[in-house]
């Protein structure tokens, strides 16, 4: 019986997870998306055109993979419907290699209010959602209000949906939030009519059959483990698990399943939204990082913070996961760079630590850097490791050293071509 791997961010998201999905999937029959909602864009870049994905799995582009959203993902239907519209438009038919897990959870127009209201009244302490009602969906989720994908085809829908509506209205009440639902309400039951065309299934019954018939499955995580409601830089994070374990309670796969886990990193550090980041840069640096790798968000065009890469940080994740290969995305945005520093250790008011913080309120990060000199030279056009001018390896060894884990994918450019496997 075949395992399920999985491939996940290891950083605040942005890790270029739809990049090295895809250049993976030729290895798998089945690629499934475990959590998270339309917040998170997976860019992808071949043969001269780019796509984003919000809710689609990345392996929707190579022809004869099973594509599943498994029951961990909330799920808008007017995004969705959008975002497989204009695949199908550009030539990838979706209907009969996409499957949607009867148990993902339904975005309704009132969870956009709903988080719209909830961060205006934050105030100057607001997370920085993308306002997409993900937050207040997993809310009714885990406290057994929510609204699933099977229930559209219940013949008692509409109550279900007007019973669960009619809450969030007192909830919008309450707070004095004013907002008109009608036309969004209208494209949402269509887009729903459109859900249907698709394969509803037990995901969890479907992905162990497609194991037992020895397919190989691979988990695709959203957003980054930084960002996990449990884990990650609390309460600046996402609604959902994006760890490892997160693969098992979203797909109903067993934990001994897990075979290898992907861990993705930048060669430096980006982050979107509020919330500490210790390697933040405020200069010229850290724009010059923003600008040539062109930081901004796939679904929000927001500026992505940037800063050094966090090793503190990155063997948090890699503990916490379970990781067993590394992969580098973006290593060739700091080609011209003259020196580039390192993360090594935190220093907390005099006191050094190489874990990662319970929190960091009241406190200053000071990271303790380890600085190298730049590779100066433009590596998009290598294809072998052992092209790398020495700079480059010298960085790549010192990561593995650092985190006893080997880096096995390179990324130097956003093609698919543009890839180094070890």
């Amino acid at each position: 019986m075949k395992k399920v791997d999985v491939i996940l961010g290891l950083q605040w998201g942005d890790e270029g997870k739809g990049k090295v999905v895809d250049v993976l999937t030729p290895n798998y029959q089945v690629v499934a998306r475990f959590q998270g909602g339309p917040n998170a864009g997976h860019t992808l870049e071949f043969d001269g055109q780019k796509y984003v994905l919000r809710s689609i799995p990345s392996g929707i582009f190579q022809g004869g993979k099973v594509n599943i959203i498994g029951n961990g993902v909330v799920l808008d239907p007017i995004l969705f419907k959008e975002e497989a519209q204009a695949l199908a438009a550009s030539g990838h038919d979706l209907t009969k290699r996409l499957y949607i897990s009867k148990k993902a959870h339904l975005i309704m127009p009132t969870h956009r209010v709903l988080d719209a209201a909830n961060e205006a009244m934050k105030g100057s302490s607001k997370i920085g959602t993308t306002g997409k009602g993900i937050g207040p969906t997993y809310t009714d989720k885990v406290s057994r209000n929510g609204v699933r994908v099977g229930d559209i085809l219940s013949p008692d829908f509409q109550t279900i949906y007007l019973h669960a509506k009619a809450r969030h209205e007192q909830i919008l009440h309450s707070m004095n939030y004013d907002y008109d639902v009608a036309q969004l309400e209208s494209q949402w039951f269509e887009a729903l009519e459109y859900l249907k065309e698709f394969k509803l299934i037990d995901s969890e019954h479907e992905i162990n059959r497609l194991l037992r018939e020895d397919k190989s499955v691979l988990a695709e995580g959203a957003q980054g483990t930084l960002l996990d409601i449990d884990f990650g830089s609390y309460p600046f994070v996402t609604s959902s698990n994006t760890v490892c374990a997160g693969a098992c309670t979203g797909l109903g796969v067993a934990p001994n399943r897990i075979g290898e886990v992907y861990g993705i990193f930048k060669a430096y550090c980006t982050r979107v939204g509020s919330g500490p980041f210790p390697t933040e840069l405020f200069d010229q640096t850290g724009q010059r990082l923003r600008d040539i790798g062109h930081e901004y968000g796939a679904v929000t065009g927001r500026e992505r913070r940037c800063g050094w890469l966090d090793l503190v940080a990155l063997k948090y994740s890699i503990m916490i996961n379970g990781v067993t290969q590394l992969i580098m995305m973006k290593s060739d945005v700091m080609n011209d760079f003259e020196t580039i520093k390192v993360a090594v250790a935190y220093d907390l008011g005099g006191r050094q630590t190489t874990e990662f913080p319970y929190s960091v309120e009241g406190v200053e990060i000071k990271p303790v850097y380890r600085e190298f000199c730049g590779w100066k030279s433009d590596i998009r056009g290598v294809r072998s490791y052992e092209e790398f001018p020495e700079a480059f390896r010298r960085y790549v060894e010192f990561i593995e050293e650092e985190t006893g884990v080997p880096v096995k994918i390179i990324s130097v450019g956003p093609d698919r071509a543009e890839t180094i496997v070890r």
